[in-house]
């Protein structure tokens, strides 16, 4: 891989919570790298470790060791003003559950992100626009999410982790709290803003369905890495991507360490 497209740099991280005879290693020195312009799918059963290494990428979790490097700096060592624009500038967080404030609009809740910087409404107005545009949430603009589907929330939550134009948008099981037809309308989106803008994108999914959109999928089993693919877009549809996905969560529980 070449080190020059890299955006993002794991080495050998680990979490470990709790102490003594309680504790337990959610990951064991997991090593990556993510290359501008991906869009990178984590998968493993429940407790693997993977929805704790996104928190640790956002800054959520500080790990027990390990590097975590954006353009090659250590985020570890961001700091004040330093770490609150990596949070709020070069990375983008959506939730599986939405997150958003039930007191603001979706208008008003894409645009916090950018309050929180000193940006107004009127200088960020073509902004939000475009955002609502891309995601097919114009009509909903002004409604509280009380009064929006759960398609809807979860599209201003992108229009929302997006706004700011982050390196990496971090989705932690983005379909999990939607259905069939909504998780298809997302995927589509979120597949369209990595082609067209080579936004790089990393996923935590347990849906092949979802994973398939992916460009590579990196398993994570008992906090380590198990199995990496990679999809040949020139020569593989999604469905025959989906069908080697499933392959190897059915090969999940049998232990092998399989790293290609």
């Amino acid at each position: 891989m070449n080190a020059n497209n890299d955006i993002l740099q794991v080495e050998s991280l680990t979490k470990t919570y709790g102490r003594g005879e309680n504790q337990t290693e959610a990951l064991k020195g997991i090593s990556f790298r993510v290359l501008e312009g991906e869009f990178l799918g984590i998968m493993g059963a429940s407790g693997s470790g993977k929805t704790t290494l996104l928190n640790c990428i956002a800054t959520m979790l500080k790990p027990t060791s390990g590097k975590i490097l954006l353009r090659g700096q250590d985020i570890s060592g961001f700091r004040g003003g330093k770490l609150a624009d990596y949070r709020g500038r070069e990375i983008g967080y959506l939730f599986q559950e939405f997150e958003l404030l039930d007191n603001l609009t979706a208008r008003e809740n894409i645009m916090l992100p950018l309050a929180l910087h000193g940006i107004t409404e009127k200088q960020a107005k073509s902004r939000i626009q475009a955002a609502a545009s891309l995601l097919d949430i114009v009509p909903v603009l002004d409604k509280f999410p009380s009064q929006m589907s759960g398609g809807q929330k979860q599209r201003a939550a992108a229009a929302r982790a997006l706004i700011s134009d982050p390196d990496i948008l971090l989705a932690d099981e983005p379909t999990g709290a939607l259905d069939s037809r909504n998780s298809r309308i997302l995927l589509d989106k979120l597949t369209t803003i990595n082609r067209t803008q080579n936004k790089t994108i990393m996923m935590v999914t347990h849906d092949a369905n979802a994973a398939s959109c992916c460009s590579r999928i990196l398993f994570i089993q008992d906090g380590q890495l198990f199995h990496e693919l990679r999809r040949n877009p020139e020569h593989e549809s999604a469905a025959e991507f989906y069908e080697r996905i499933v392959t190897v969560m059915a090969q999940l529980g049998g232990g092998s360490a399989n790293v290609l």
